[in-house]
């Protein structure tokens, strides 16, 4: 199995990095600031900006979070670029680019806007899940990754 070299994983997290942005100022252009427009059955596009971190935690806070939350997606990003230097395996490079294009995606919200621009508006009757973005999309997936990544090393451990 070829490992790619790290610079590759990095580009890859830009590249997620840049969608994220880009799909974030599309929705401050096209829709105004705590506007909503309804897509599908259970589905809205909305223009919504979260100071907290997930699920709104600490958005009601003073401020201090911005910095705080700021951070800590600044020490994550920085931990993420030293384990895909060492070289990891490709299922777990791609989790770890995935969740460090989210993490900067995020970060440079928080650093430029002082909030994330949160756009995804998914619901069932009046049960609303959280508004989110692409970054957050990548942080799970990667997160994901990472778990599936453990239960096959784990299963493989085991049959040895």
């Amino acid at each position: 199995m070829k490992i790619l070299r790290p610079w590759y994983w990095i580009a890859f997290a830009t590249l997620f990095a840049v969608l994220d942005q880009a799909s974030k100022a599309v929705i401050e252009i096209w829709l105004p600031l705590h506007n909503s427009m309804p897509v599908a059955e259970n589905f809205n596009l909305v223009h919504v900006l979260n100071p907290g971190a997930a699920f709104s935690f600490l958005a009601d806070q003073a401020g201090w979070q911005r910095l705080f939350l700021a951070g800590i997606a600044a020490f994550a990003s920085v931990f993420l670029v030293v384990l895909i230097v060492r070289k990891p395996r490709p299922i777990e490079a791609t989790a770890y680019s995935l969740i460090l294009g989210g993490a900067v995606g995020n970060l440079v919200d928080r650093i430029v806007r002082g909030a994330v621009v949160d756009w995804l508006d998914f619901y069932v009757n009046h049960w609303h899940w959280p508004a989110f973005n692409l970054a957050d999309v990548w942080i799970v997936i990667g997160a994901g990754l990472l778990i599936l990544s453990g239960f096959k090393q784990r299963a493989i451990t085991t049959a040895q």
